[in-house]
């Protein structure tokens, strides 16, 4: 069954079952490998992207509960990496092993349009269903802080 859904700005039909979880109809079906698998039961955040202006988590999300609505993934951040989001994570060396960066990012970009100067109470509520296994939480906090900064320049 074909399912059309608007991803990164872009209306992409695809050939498979409702039910299937968003996460794996953008990876495998649209064929978009930025937004990872971490948990499968929405716990950690890798697989975050942005729907409607809010961070979901996409692996147990059916994909046509989706459908109409504006999905954003990683890769629809920026072309060259000029995110105020990817310049701060760079800057402050935000990530260590990296497999928890794509949703990390997705959830920062969804806050800052939300609030483009969080506190640090905003940015904890923000983030806490981002699991980083390496523990880079305190320069996540302050990546999202300068990005803020950057964004308002």
């Amino acid at each position: 069954m074909a399912i059309t859904l608007n991803i990164n700005g872009e209306d992409r039909s695809l050939d498979i079952d409702p039910q299937m979880p968003l996460l794996w109809a953008i990876r495998e079906a649209a064929g978009l490998t930025g937004t990872k698998f971490g948990c499968g039961i929405a716990q950690c955040g890798n697989c975050t992207v942005i729907i409607d202006g809010n961070a979901v988590r996409s692996c147990n999300q059916p994909a046509a509960t989706a459908a109409g609505k504006s999905i954003r993934t990683i890769e629809s951040i920026s072309e060259n990496n000029d995110h105020p989001v990817q310049q701060a994570w760079q800057e402050l060396t935000v990530p260590q092993c990296g497999y928890c960066q794509s949703g990390q990012i997705m959830s920062a970009v969804a806050l800052l349009e939300k609030s483009p100067n969080p506190s640090d109470r905003e940015i904890d509520q923000a983030m806490a269903g981002n699991i980083c296994r390496c523990g880079t939480y305190p320069r996540i906090r302050a990546a999202i802080h300068r990005a803020a900064e950057i964004s308002s320049s």
